[in-house]
């Protein structure tokens, strides 16, 4: 696939209308105003029908799971889904798949003993029928990312800086894909912007497999505490006017991203497609 354009949107499944047709109106609007890629996160269902919508109502638009949590998931199910939407949608879908975190695991009754090899168990067993060059990982570490070199089209990191894409890139090699999710928000009041950045980040702060990353670029126990530092929300949200949020989100594609996958913030914390605030940055994005 090679129509993914610099940009695409990272939406929660949470956020999308379960009516069919508010679902076309939403997607043929990110086409319209283009965006190249959806990536649905917060583990998108095995039956993939939020995707398989969005595809239908769309002609060019790529969309893609970032991701769905193996822990939660019958890979059986699954990999039929895929093979459906493949077979309707050639070349517009990629299946991305993560290893989660202990909470998840244990929400099921599971220990969360080497995840990683879990992961290549289940790529390789219930998600052996799905080409590799159609699945991906959300992969963090070195060993998560080896092992999207070896098994998939590529990785979908989340809550990484520029930095972390470089090094990605290095592990990867030239001829995988790398498309980071990037937090951004168009608000150039600091009080406003980091309230909002700090709503957002609170899941994220207790959950090893990121803060652990994160330490490795100068985040520190200090700035993990009370709900973040001011340091550690402007590290991890783009914010500010359009020509800042732009020059933060190049920055991946400039340290080797073929996508830069966009979270974008709102100040309204009910769960909604942030239509108006796609618009403003697609304005920002193509002029």
């Amino acid at each position: 696939m090679d129509n993914l354009g610099r940009y695409g949107i990272w939406v929660s499944r949470h956020h999308w209308p379960t009516e069919a047709n508010l679902i076309a109106s939403a997607a043929q609007e990110l086409e319209s105003l283009g965006y190249g890629a959806v990536w649905i996160g917060a583990s998108p269902h095995d039956d993939l029908e939020l995707p398989e919508a969005i595809l239908s109502a769309t002609s060019t638009l790529v969309a893609g799971t970032s991701v769905v949590d193996i822990w939660h998931s019958h890979g059986e199910t699954l990999a039929a889904s895929h093979a459906r939407v493949r077979h309707g949608f050639p070349g517009r879908f990629y299946l991305g798949v993560g290893s989660g975190h202990a909470p998840t695991a244990a929400a099921v009754g599971q220990s969360y003993v080497k995840p990683l090899s879990r992961l290549r168990g289940f790529l390789t067993d219930k998600l052996r029928r799905v080409p590799p060059p159609e699945r991906m990982i959300a992969a963090l570490g070195p060993n998560s990312l080896e092992a999207a070199r070896e098994l998939t089209a590529g990785a979908l990191p989340y809550l990484t800086p520029p930095e972390h894409t470089a090094a990605a890139r290095e592990i990867l090699g030239p001829d995988r894909l790398l498309i980071p999710e990037q937090k951004v928000f168009v608000e150039t009041d600091p009080a406003v912007a980091r309230a909002v950045a700090r709503r957002v980040l609170r899941t994220y702060l207790t959950l090893p497999n990121y803060t652990n990353v994160w330490r490795r670029y100068g985040i520190t126990d200090e700035d993990l505490a009370d709900g973040g530092s001011d340091k550690l929300v402007d590290w991890a949200v783009a914010w500010g006017d359009v020509a800042t949020v732009r020059k933060r989100v190049d920055a991946h594609l400039a340290a080797g991203a073929d996508q830069v996958a966009l979270q974008v913030l709102s100040a309204d914390t009910s769960q909604h497609l942030p239509k108006e605030e796609w618009r403003v940055l697609a304005e920002a994005l193509n002029g």
